[in-house]
């Protein structure tokens, strides 16, 4: 995929779970954890699309995305992304799993992703 054809990414991932992070930054009200637990850590299939630096998860929208991680699990047919990213004003730690049959092709446009948009995702 050259960069000039990037436009968008989009696939359903069976396992999304977000939780507040880093420690630093403004604990989540109880209100903002249901509403995450209810409608993002639940076992519904969810609708990604990530668009230049942002994630939209369902009606989430991440930004300000570092630690971008992207992996194939030893003796899965999955990929998973892991990644920090800011939704409204909230900070979390966010861990997608896709089981695409097209899983493969998935992690390699999320590879070109990350190093097209977070070029220092792979420095410690």
């Amino acid at each position: 995929m050259s960069d000039n054809d990037f436009i968008e990414i989009k696939f359903f991932a069976e396992k999304v779970h977000a939780h507040h992070w880093p420690l630093d930054t403004p604990k989540w009200s109880d209100l903002i954890i249901k509403q995450v637990d209810e409608h993002l850590n639940n076992k519904e299939k969810k609708q990604l699309v990530i668009k230049g630096d942002s994630v939209l998860i369902d009606n989430y929208e991440f930004k300000n995305i570092t630690k971008v991680g992207i992996t194939i699990p030893l003796f899965k047919k999955e990929c998973t992304m892991v990644f920090e990213g800011c939704f409204e004003k909230f900070y979390a730690h966010v861990h997608v799993t896709t089981k695409a049959k097209d899983y493969l092709e998935i992690f390699n446009k999320l590879m070109h992703w990350r190093s097209r948009y977070f070029s220092d995702s792979l420095l410690p």
